[in-house]
């Protein structure tokens, strides 16, 4: 058997005093915020926030984190919107009345009457409004990633308000958007611009007696204690925006891009709308259980409201500017052209 062979002493030495090789150091996960204005729990929209950070996490095999903010831990919408488009906040899911301080002309999607049907207003959404709607945002330095859900709007109020004359002279909180500032002073109320988290506190001053909700929000969040009675006068359906800030994205590397893409394309908004609307009709069975009281306008009322709210589109278009009659024109041919 040949002996082990083994090194010269002076080798040996040196082998044992010379440092190892350091250990590769893993790179640090990209890091990126994601911001909503939804309650922390009991909502289709965090469900959707999280499926979606889950798939980031998986598409990019853990190198991009995202970490998500609950009921506006960030700020209100109004204002993490805008931190969004300066490049503060990474990602977020946002209502129409709030995008619309960004880009204005996606008040026009708000309008209450305007589409016959949710049919007909996914259509539009989805066929004829998403290259013009990209570019909008844009311009902005916010990439649109493509529309969510907010559901069916309502009111949800101190006492039923179930025709156009019920609101003369009510103050409402409001987003600071045209459409909603138009809507009420079509009715002679009077628009208060208030934050998602100051309006339970305004309710209970008495600052305000009425606000344009869905109760996927109004009921998770708290409000329909302050606010406990809910007029389903069903004229609008409004989308929900998925952005991301333009220049956060444009930093990631390709692959990372790719990730977030195909995170995102996980989930079609067909999926999305369904998982709100579906859930809209439970919250309502759980809102009436606490004692809540549900007022739904009959047909001669309705009309009423259609008469009376059919003029702001115009209206709306003509105090926006920019893009707004381009914008509204392509509503109306997809109005159109897809079915009621």
């Amino acid at each position: 058997m040949k002996p082990h062979s083994i090194l010269p002493a002076p080798l040996l030495a040196l082998a044992l005093l010379a440092p190892h090789a350091p250990v590769p150091a893993q790179p640090k996960p990209v890091e990126l915020r994601y911001t909503s204005g939804a309650p922390p729990k009991g909502n289709p929209w965090v469900t959707q926030i999280e499926r979606f950070v889950a798939a980031v996490d998986e598409e990019s095999k853990g190198e991009v984190k995202v970490q998500p903010f609950f009921a506006s831990q960030l700020g209100s919408e109004q204002d993490t919107v805008q931190q969004l488009a300066r490049g503060r906040i990474d990602f977020g899911g946002f209502s129409t009345g709030s995008v619309a301080l960004v880009v204005p002309e996606m008040a026009l999607l708000s309008v209450p009457g305007y589409f016959d049907s949710l049919q007909q207003q996914d259509c539009v959404l989805d066929q004829h409004l998403i290259p013009l709607v990209t570019e909008l945002f844009d311009k902005k330095g916010v990439k649109f990633l493509g529309w969510g859900e907010i559901g069916a709007i309502d009111l949800f109020g101190t006492k039923p308000f179930a025709t156009p004359k019920d609101l003369n002279g009510v103050k409402a909180a409001a987003y600071a958007s045209k459409s909603q500032m138009v809507t009420y002073a079509s009715l002679g109320a009077t628009a208060v611009p208030l934050g998602l988290p100051e309006w339970i506190p305004a309710f209970q001053t008495g600052m305000v007696q009425v606000v344009q909700t869905p109760i996927t929000y109004a009921l998770p969040s708290g409000l329909t204690k302050v606010a406990p009675v809910a007029t389903r006068w069903g004229m609008v359906d409004t989308p929900a925006f998925n952005l991301m800030n333009k220049a956060s994205f444009d930093r990631l590397s390709k692959p990372h891009q790719e990730a977030v893409t195909r995170a995102y394309a996980r989930t079609p908004s067909t999926q999305l709308r369904s998982e709100v609307r579906g859930f809209e009709s439970t919250l309502f069975g759980m809102f009436e259980k606490a004692g809540g009281q549900i007022v739904t306008p009959n047909a001669d009322q309705r009309a009423a409201w259609l008469k009376t709210l059919a003029p702001n589109q115009q209206r709306i278009a003509d105090e926006i500017g920019g893009s707004a009659k381009q914008m509204l024109a392509l509503m109306e041919a997809g109005r159109k052209a897809c079915p009621k």
